[in-house]
């Protein structure tokens, strides 16, 4: 989960792309459908081990929202084989770390080892979804996790609400309309038999990507490949349900109290494609232009020439079949949330009416050159960029390639996006004001 919207704009901006050295990469399946991805880099004596499943909150029965999410944390209880309490342990005395995470669209698990430990991950990995111990005692201690990590990241923190907030007015239909920690009233109700219910759907071989990436012996690699996840069985296959939301045609208003703030923000949000389309990219190099750095159009006109706010920012939240551009600001002084969104308008429609200049449109190039060089500059970037590629975009080699979609989008595309996804009647208008009492989840 993620701390704040301040802090989402500038790690949810650039989703990450290539390294300027092109990421060799070797794939294949198994026979029970699990798809591996090798990695080979000699430069350092580490590697990592990693499993990412496609699924994640918009895969959840809408009256028991945050599955997902507390399967993260419930699959570090143990294994068969693997006592309750030890997993950390383990990795501990093999010198590694690890760690997982979950989004609306996937869930990712995975551990750094000296290279040297790799069969030591490659089982752990597979223990896990071999046959993970799902119990009472299990559920009920997560649960508590769960429920402290909500209270610390949402309920008590200023403006932790907000993503959650646009998402639950953006959406009518689609899951997104839920973030990923659900409710803890789901929880509460939900049997140990759903949960055990929700690992036999989900987590299987043919619904996971298996990524080794690192300093690796490729054929020994392998062997342990197939020695510890060759005999899992295959699931049964994920039908994935289709969701289409109805166009925005005026403009939603809505407003949320947060007893944790004293400043008000306010938000505008737009409903736009996937994240596999160009469009998307082309979004993501808008909100580059619009607010990336201080030298970026909104923070030199409203932050710093006419000192209306105190923060605002843009970027584009990017998902599997949809996204949501978000705008916001915290105007301070005289300034009103409707004297920051109308100074925000007034930069969109120049961007919908003008070409950018060519030596801003250099500028723009030149970050997503060092975005690119920056993206897998660690083995860990990599391997999770490998299966991010793989089960979302259905392409694991545009690890090396979303580059040149960046570097072929034109000032004339720029200029028509903006035209096209970021209109008044296309979008939310959340005011996220101080309040005193705690909203209902």
């Amino acid at each position: 989960m993620k701390k704040s919207l301040i802090a989402l704009s500038s790690i949810l901006m650039f989703g990450g792309v290539a390294s300027a050295q092109k990421v060799a990469f070797e794939e294949y399946d198994l026979d029970n459908g699990l798809h591996v991805i090798l990695h080979n880099d000699q430069s350092a004596p580490v590697v990592i081990t990693s499993v990412m499943y496609h699924v994640g909150s918009k895969d959840e029965n809408p009256e028991r929202t945050g599955f997902a999410h507390f399967f993260e944390h419930l699959l570090f209880e143990g294994t068969e084989n693997i006592k309750r309490g030890e997993w950390f342990k383990i990795v501990t005395a093999n010198g590694g770390t690890n760690n997982a995470n979950t989004s609306e669209d996937r869930t990712y698990y995975f551990e750094v080892f000296p290279s040297n430990s790799l069969e030591v991950g490659l089982w752990m990995e597979s223990e896990r979804l071999m046959h993970p111990v799902i119990n009472q005692i299990g559920v009920d201690t997560q649960n508590e996790v769960v429920k402290e990590e909500k209270r610390l990241r949402v309920d008590n923190q200023p403006y932790g609400s907000i993503i959650a907030e646009v998402k639950k007015n953006m959406f009518k239909v689609h899951p997104y309309r839920w973030a990923p920690i659900g409710s803890m009233e789901h929880l509460d109700a939900a049997t140990l038999e759903e949960f055990q219910a929700f690992n036999k759907k989900f987590y299987t071989p043919n619904n996971a990507v298996l990524v080794v990436a690192g300093q690796l012996d490729i054929a020994q690699t392998k062997a342990w490949i197939q020695k510890y996840f060759g005999s899992i069985p295959r699931g049964e296959k994920v039908k994935k349900q289709t969701f289409v939301e109805e166009p925005i045609t005026e403009t939603i208003r809505a407003k949320y109290e947060d007893p944790n703030i004293q400043k008000p923000m306010v938000v505008a949000s737009y409903r736009t494609p996937s994240m596999k389309t160009r469009d998307a990219r082309v979004l993501d190099m808008i909100s580059t232009i619009l607010s990336d750095g201080k030298s970026s159009r909104l923070y030199k006109k409203i932050v710093d020439d006419k000192k209306m706010a105190l923060q605002v920012g843009a970027f584009n939240y990017s998902q599997e079949d949809y996204g949501q551009y978000i705008l916001y600001g915290m105007p301070q002084g005289d300034a009103t949330s409707e004297d920051l969104i109308k100074e925000i308008d007034e930069e969109i429609v120049k961007l919908q009416n003008e070409l950018i200049s060519e030596k801003d449109f250099q500028k723009l190039q030149n970050i997503y050159e060092n975005n690119y060089v920056n993206s897998n500059s660690s083995v860990e970037g990599v391997a999770e960029n490998l299966a991010s590629f793989y089960l979302l975009y259905g392409d694991v080699n545009l690890i090396n390639t979303e580059i040149e979609i960046y570097r072929s989008i034109t000032r004339e595309e720029i200029r028509n996006i903006a035209k096209k996804y970021l209109n008044p009647n296309q979008r939310l208008i959340l005011d996220y004001v101080p309040g005193k009492d705690k909203a209902q989840n």
